[in-house]
C-alpha cells in the first residue's frame, strides 16, 4: 500500500482580519489566512526610527539614498514587529506562501514587503481577486500568478517622490509661514484649488438684471419674459465674473424698465407665436468607480470622502461589494446579466435596454483597473435581500451602489419637450416675447431605479424637469393672471465641497482615487481648509502657503505638470521608463527643469513678511498671516480677524469695520502689589486682560493673562475686576484629610475646581470667588463626569446623525471642543470651528471614531491560553527569548535577491 502524502499547508496573507476572516470561511481546510494589518514597513516617520548604523549617513533624513540609485531605507513599525515574528512562525509550518493583498499598485508594493521581510523558504505565489465572494476566492486560489515587479517599482517611484517633496519643501514652510505645516505632491495642488476659487470669489463682482414672470391661462403655467422690440434680454450667463455684459446684443434691463414694461403690459393681448416639441431622451450614468462613488455619496448621502471609503471597505471585505478602489466603469459580462436580469425582474423587461451597455474609458493615465464598483457575485442581492444584515451607512453605501449598478443597463428615460413662445405690443408700444419650456418623460427607464445628482444647481439643464404644458396651438390667446418685475444677481462660482474637488483632480489627472480620500482629510487637519457645512473654504493660512509655493516652487503646483508627472509614474508601471532616471530628474532637474534640491537650497529671495501679507483692495489696510493667527494693519494699527471669517468676506469695508472695533488696548490703571500697567485686549479668541512687563524684564518672563467672564465687556471692565481675574487660579483651601491645597480657576473650556490631578466643573464662572472648602469638598465627593455621561451645561444640538438616527451634541470637555450621539464621542480638529460646524462633518468625525474603537477582547481565548501546560510555557519563552535577542541584531542589506518575478529594485531594510 502506497504511504499517505502529506497534505500541503498553505499560508495565506491579506491586509485586513476582516478579510482574513471571510477568507478562511471560503477557503477551508489546507488554507491558513493571516493578516499582516496594512504595511508591515516604510520609510522611517522620526528620527528614533533610524538605525544607529544609518544616522551619521547626510541621506538618513530622507530615508532615500539620493546619491546611490535611490534606494530606500525600510524599517518595520514598531507596532508591526509582533506581527511580523507571527507570520514568520506561522510560515516556518508551511509548503506554500500565497501573499493575497489587493491587486493594485500599493497592494502589489505590500505583497513585495512582505516578501522581503519574512523571506520565504517555500513557493511564493501571488493571489489576486476582485470580488470576495466564495467563487471568486477559490477560483483566485488556483490561478496565481508571479509579483509585478513593474508595478512594485511604479509604487516605490511614487513612494519616494513624495518623501522628496514632502521632506524638502515642508521645512521651508517651517521656516518662511509656519512651524507644523507640510507640503505634498497631491495636497499642495489640492489646496491651491480651493484657494484659486475662492480668489476667483474675492475677485467676483455682481451685477444685477430683471425681467419679467408671468402667469398665463390657459392651465396656470408660467412664462418668462426673453425678448423686447426683438432683443434678448440678459440673463446671468451673459455677464462675467467682474460684473461686465459679455453680450452687445442682449438687452440689459434696469428695475425702472422691467416695472414700466410689466405695468404697460397689463392690459395687452397675448398669443401663441411659436410651438416648439422635440423628443426628449436621457441616458444612465455608468456604474461607479472611485471618485464618482465619493462624488455620488458626497451629493446623496452628505458623507466625507473618507467615510465613503471606510464604509466601502467594510463592504468589500465582507464579500457586499467588488474591489473599492478602481479607475474603471466596466462590468464583467457576468455582472452586466445579472444587473439586466434583475431590472427585468424589478421593473419589466421594457425598462432594460436593448443591448448590453458597455462603458469603456480610455483615460491616459488610468490606473491599472479592475471592474466597476458593483454588488459582488454572479447574481446581486437587492437592498431588501442585505436588509437583515446591513444597518446604517453599510446599508446606504450599498443601496446606493445597487441602485446605480442596476440602472446602468436599463433603458433610456424619453418623453417631449415642448418651448411655446408668445408675446404681446404694450401700452408704450414695446414689443414683450416670453418663453415657457417644459417636458413630460413618457418613460422612465433608468429614473425608476436612479437618478445622478449635481454638485452645483447651476449644472442643471432646466429642461430635465418634468412640466406640462397647456396644449396650445400657434395664433391661440393667452391671458395673462399676472406680471411681476423681477430682480436678480449674478452668483460667484461656488466654493469646492468634497465631491467636486474630487472631479477637478480627476478632470485635471491629478492624484489617484485611492489618494483622494486622504489628501482631502490633510488639507483640512492640517488648518488649509475648513469645512462650513459641506463647503470647503480656505483659511487665510493656505493663501500664503499657495503664494509661497506658486512664486518659489511653480512647476510643483502646476496642475499641468502634476498631472504630467502621473503620466510618467504610470510608464514605470508599464516598464517603459527607468524609475532612478525618473526620480534623478525631478530630484536634481536637468538643463529643462529646475529639480526639487536646488529649489530648496536657494531661500534667500523668499521674504517671509511679503509672502504673508494680502493688501485688500479699495482700502488701505493690509492682511497679514503671523504666526499666531491672521491680522489686518493700517500705519502700524492692528486688529484681529476673527476665526470664523472666510477670505471672501474680508471686504474693504468688513477691514474698515474690524479697524474700528474697540481691539485697541485700554489702559487699566496700575497693579498697586506689582506697579506694573494693566491692559484690557481683545484677541482672535476673545477680550482678555493682561500686564505690561517692565522694560529689562527677562525673556523668560510671561505675563499674567485672564479671560474676560462671558458678563463682562472690555467698554466696562475695571481695575478691579481685572486684578481679580490676573489673581487667578484662587486657593479655596486645603483638605482637612490630606492637607492637599484646592484651587479654583478658569479654564479654556469653563470654570472648575482642582485637587492635585483630581477636578469638577463649576456651574458658572461667578462660583471661580463664591465657592468655599465645604462647597468643593462636596463638589470632589461627587462622581466624575466622564466624556459621554451627561456634561454639566448642555450641549447645542448639530442634528442628526443619517448612520444612527440619533442625535448629535456639540459639547465642550476639558481637552476641547467634541461631538456625541451618546454612545460615541469625536474630538474636533484644529480646523473644525465649533461655532459653523454642521451635521455632515459630525457625522464624518463620528463615523472615523467608531472605526477605530478596538474590538472587545475574546476573554476564552485568554483563558484557554491559561491552561497551557507548564513544559509548554518555558518552552515558549525559551524560544520567544531567542526571538528577541535576534531581533536586536539589525541586519542591513545593500543588495537584497529579488523578489518572485524579477526586478531591480534596490533598498536598504532593516527588521
Amino acid at each position: 500500500m502506497p504511504p499517505k502524502s502529506k497534505a500541503v499547508r498553505r499560508l495565506v496573507i491579506v491586509e485586513s482580519p476582516a478579510k482574513a476572516k471571510t477568507i478562511q470561511g471560503y477557503l477551508g481546510d489546507g488554507y491558513e489566512v493571516e493578516a499582516s494589518v496594512g504595511h508591515i514597513r516604510d520609510l522611517p516617520k522620526r528620527a528614533s526610527d533610524i538605525p544607529a548604523k544609518y544616522k551619521g549617513e547626510s541621506w538618513s533624513r530622507l530615508g532615500v539614498d539620493v546619491d546611490h540609485g535611490y534606494q530606500a531605507l525600510y524599517v518595520v513599525d514598531a507596532d508591526k514587529k509582533t506581527k511580523v515574528a507571527e507570520l514568520k512562525k506561522k510560515l516556518a509550518d508551511a509548503d506554500e506562501l500565497l501573499l493575497a493583498t489587493d491587486e493594485d499598485r500599493e497592494g502589489e508594493a505590500i505583497a513585495w514587503h512582505l516578501l522581503e521581510v519574512l523571506s520565504p523558504k517555500v513557493p511564493v505565489k501571488r493571489m489576486v481577486f476582485h470580488e470576495i465572494t466564495k467563487d471568486a476566492i477559490q477560483r483566485a486560489a488556483e490561478e496565481t500568478r508571479d509579483l509585478d515587479q513593474n508595478m512594485v517599482d511604479a509604487q516605490e517611484t511614487r513612494r519616494i517622490l513624495d518623501r522628496l517633496y514632502g521632506y524638502e519643501v515642508s521645512p521651508v514652510l517651517w521656516k518662511k509661514v509656519m512651524t507644523g505645516l507640510s507640503a505634498g505632491r497631491v495636497q499642495s495642488v489640492a489646496t491651491r484649488l480651493v484657494v484659486d476659487r475662492e480668489r476667483e470669489r474675492i475677485a467676483f463682482r455682481s451685477a444685477s438684471y430683471w425681467d419679467i414672470e408671468g402667469l398665463f391661462d390657459p392651465q396656470a403655467f408660467t412664462a418668462k419674459l426673453v425678448a423686447v422690440d426683438g432683443k434678448r434680454v440678459a440673463s446671468g450667463k451673459d455677464f462675467d465674473d467682474r460684473g461686465t455684459l459679455t453680450r452687445a446684443d442682449a438687452a440689459h434691463l434696469s428695475e425702472e424698465a422691467a416695472t414700466s414694461l410689466a405695468a404697460a403690459l397689463q392690459d395687452s393681448s397675448f398669443a401663441v407665436r411659436s410651438v416648439e416639441d422635440k423628443p426628449y431622451k436621457r441616458s444612465p450614468a455608468a456604474p461607479f468607480m472611485t471618485s464618482t462613488l465619493q462624488q455620488e455619496a458626497s451629493r446623496k448621502l452628505r458623507w466625507g470622502a473618507q467615510r465613503t471609503m471606510r464604509v466601502a471597505q467594510g463592504l468589500y471585505e465582507r464579500g457586499y461589494i467588488t474591489y473599492m478602489r478602481t479607475d474603471s466603469t466596466t462590468l464583467s459580462e457576468s455582472a452586466v446579466q445579472a444587473a439586466r436580469r434583475q431590472a427585468s425582474e424589478l421593473y419589466g423587461a421594457d425598462h432594460v435596454s436593448e443591448v448590453p451597455r458597455r462603458y469603456d474609458r480610455k483615460v491616459k493615465n488610468a490606473q491599472e483597473a479592475h471592474e466597476a464598483v458593483r454588488p459582488a457575485g454572479d447574481s446581486f442581492r437587492t437592498p431588501a435581500d442585505v436588509a437583515g444584515e446591513l444597518r446604517g451607512d453599510d446599508f446606504a453605501l450599498y443601496d446606493l451602489i445597487w441602485k446605480r449598478t442596476v440602472a446602468s443597463q436599463m433603458a433610456d428615460a424619453r418623453g417631449q419637450t415642448a418651448t411655446i413662445r408668445l408675446g404681446a405690443r404694450a401700452a408704450d408700444g414695446r414689443d414683450a416675447e416670453f418663453s415657457a419650456s417644459g417636458t413630460i418623460i413618457t418613460f422612465r427607464g433608468f429614473l425608476a431605479a436612479y437618478e445622478e445628482s449635481v454638485d452645483d444647481d447651476r449644472e442643471k439643464d432646466d429642461d430635465d424637469a418634468e412640466r406640462r404644458l397647456p396644449n396650445v396651438s400657434v395664433g391661440d390667446t393667452i391671458t395673462a393672471v399676472r406680471l411681476e418685475a423681477e430682480g436678480h444677481s449674478t452668483n460667484p462660482p461656488p466654493r469646492y465641497t468634497e465631491a467636486s474637488l474630487v472631479k477637478a483632480l480627476e478632470e485635471r489627472g491629478i492624484g489617484r482615487p485611492s489618494t483622494y480620500a486622504s489628501i482631502l482629510g490633510t488639507i483640512v487637519d492640517r488648518g488649509y481648509v475648513v469645512k462650513r457645512g459641506s463647503a470647503m473654504v480656505p483659511s487665510f493660512l493656505a493663501f500664503s502657503v499657495v503664494r509661497l509655493m506658486e512664486e518659489h516652487f511653480t512647476r510643483l503646483v502646476d496642475y499641468d505638470f502634476t498631472a504630467r508627472l502621473e503620466e510618467v509614474l504610470d510608464t514605470v508601471a508599464s516598464g517603459e521608463t527607468d524609475r532612478v532616471a525618473v526620480l534623478d530628474r525631478f530630484y536634481r532637474g536637468d538643463a529643462d527643469f529646475a529639480g526639487l534640491h536646488p529649489l530648496v537650497n536657494d531661500l534667500g529671495e523668499i521674504d517671509a513678511r511679503e509672502l504673508a501679507s494680502f493688501p485688500i483692495e479699495g482700502s488701505d489696510i493690509v492682511l497679514r498671516v503671523g504666526r499666531y493667527g491672521p491680522y489686518i494693519e493700517r500705519d502700524g494699527e492692528r486688529a484681529n480677524v476673527p476665526a470664523e471669517l472666510a477670505p471672501d468676506e474680508l471686504t474693504a469695508e468688513k477691514a474698515a469695520e474690524l479697524m474700528a472695533m474697540p481691539s485697541h488696548d485700554r489702559e487699566l490703571g496700575v497693579d498697586p502689589e506689582t506697579g506694573l500697567t494693566i491692559l484690557a485686549k481683545n484677541g482672535r479668541y476673545g477680550p482678555y486682560v493682561t500686564e505690561v512687563l517692565a522694560e529689562g524684564a527677562p525673556k523668560s518672563a510671561r505675563p499674567r493673562t485672564g479671560s474676560l467672564f462671558s458678563d463682562m465687556s472690555l467698554d466696562t471692565i475695571t481695575l478691579e475686576d481685572a486684578l481679580r481675574l490676573l489673581s487667578l487660579p484662587r486657593e479655596v483651601g486645603a483638605d482637612p484629610a490630606d492637607g492637599v491645597l484646592i484651587t479654583a480657576q478658569n479654564g479654556r473650556y469653563g470654570p472648575y475646581i482642582t485637587k492635585d490631578k483630581d477636578s469638577r466643573s463649576l456651574p458658572d464662572e461667578a462660583s471661580i470667588f463664591t465657592i468655599d472648602l465645604d462647597g468643593a469638598l462636596a463638589l470632589l465627593a461627587q462622581p466624575k463626569q466622564r466624556r459621554g455621561q451627561a456634561a454639566a451645561k448642555p450641549g447645542i444640538v448639530v442634528g442628526i446623525d443619517p448612520a444612527t438616527n440619533r442625535e448629535v451634541t456639540l459639547k465642550e470637555g476639558r481637552f476641547g471642543p467634541y461631538v456625541t450621539d451618546g454612545e460615541t464621542n469625536a474630538s474636533l480638529r484644529r480646523a473644525d470651528d465649533p461655532a459653523t460646524i454642521g451635521i455632515e462633518r459630525a457625522a464624518d468625525l463620528l463615523a472615523e471614531r467608531r472605526a477605530k474603537e478596538p474590538a472587545p477582547k475574546k476573554k476564552a481565548a485568554a483563558k484557554k491560553t491559561a491552561k497551557k501546560a507548564p513544559a509548554k510555557k518555558a518552552a515558549a519563552k525559551k524560544t520567544t527569548a531567542k526571538k528577541t535577542a535576534a531581533a536586536k541584531k539589525i541586519a542591513a542589506t545593500a543588495d537584497p535577491q529579488p523578489p518572485t518575478g524579477g526586478g531591480t529594485t534596490t533598498t536598504l531594510t532593516v527588521d
